[in-house]
């Protein structure tokens, strides 16, 4: 478990890549552009420095025009931001990695990555369409190209300076295993869905065993209703420590040793999901014991990620 006990300046090295990960992190997949620039922009002044991007969300020069505001301002220099994208399933193919890297470090305005994901383990059929589709509407997926292969491929990214570290994203255990044991540079980072009604033990202790760091997304269960937010053990937490229920699910998503991603859209939200401390230990311990499971997103079956609607074809 992290030691400190107030979690907004928590950074966790890297220990197979360069640089230390802020452990709260904002995700950036929000439809609207102009959100975007002001999301961005408030988790920027709330304090954050970490932040989830993905070609896959059609918004990464949205983001970039953000931080570049941020950067132009003062006081915070590139060094302080640690900025993650991620290789869509359409450009597996090897000789498709480095172009989509390239073009997303150009989108982003950035001239070099903290973090490159696979964003999923599947392969679809590459090409411009993000979402390839057959006349059924069946997912059209790549079987000539390996995971490996496509790692190969990350594992230049790195070689040639431009990505400090590179991972894997919506990914469980038994994909990950073949991987770590024959990657030259092992994952750094593996981004997964995490919160107490799916914990992820197995996956979170092989990771801490191998040095890699686990990044939870939907932390908050993702606004379900009902959901994590009106889990009675959270409300009970919450008003016992007096803080917010949202801010009870963050500070155990670190505190069991993990990064985290949650999306904020108004300055408000962003700022009260900054203000993160420990909890008491006693109350760490009862979220442990919810029995609750639900997964609430479907991607590490199918590559489709549930929470982007998928643009009809006209």
């Amino acid at each position: 478990m992290i030691g400190s006990s107030d979690f907004r300046n928590t950074r966790i090295p890297l220990n197979h890549g360069r640089g230390q990960i802020p452990a709260l992190g904002f995700g950036t997949l929000i439809s609207d552009a102009a959100a975007t620039i002001s999301a961005t922009r408030n988790a920027l002044e709330a304090g954050f420095r970490h932040f989830d991007c993905a070609e896959r969300y059609r918004n990464e020069r949205e983001v970039g025009e953000a931080l570049q505001e941020g950067l132009a301002a003062g006081g915070i220099a590139r060094e302080d931001l640690f900025v993650t994208t991620k290789l869509w399933n359409t450009n597996h193919r090897p000789e498709r990695v480095q172009p989509a890297f390239e073009a997303s470090l150009d989108r982003l305005r950035l001239n070099y990555l903290d973090l490159y994901l696979i964003h999923t383990p599947f392969a679809f059929q590459p090409g411009d369409e993000q979402d390839p589709r057959d006349q059924n509407g069946n997912v059209l997926y790549d079987r000539d190209v390996t995971l490996l292969d496509t790692w190969r491929a990350m594992e230049n990214l790195v070689d040639e300076g431009k990505c400090r570290a590179i991972g894997l994203s919506d990914i469980a255990l038994d994909g990950l295993l073949p991987i770590y044991e024959a990657a030259r540079i092992k994952p750094s980072v593996v981004q997964v869905e995490s919160h107490p009604y799916l914990p992820g033990t197995e996956l979170l202790e092989f990771c801490k065993d191998k040095g890699i760091v686990l990044l939870a997304f939907a932390p908050l269960g993702h606004g379900m209703r009902p959901g994590l937010l009106e889990d009675p053990v959270v409300l009970a937490i919450a008003a016992q420590v007096g803080k917010t229920p949202s801010q009870v699910l963050l500070a155990w998503a670190v505190q069991r040793g993990t990064a985290l991603l949650t999306t904020a859209k108004t300055a408000d939200r962003a700022r009260e999901n900054f203000n993160i401390s420990a909890l008491p230990e006693d109350a760490f311990d009862e979220i442990n014991r919810i029995q609750i499971r639900q997964r609430l997103n479907d991607v590490v079956n199918t590559g489709t990620p549930g929470f982007i609607p998928r643009v009809k074809s006209t």
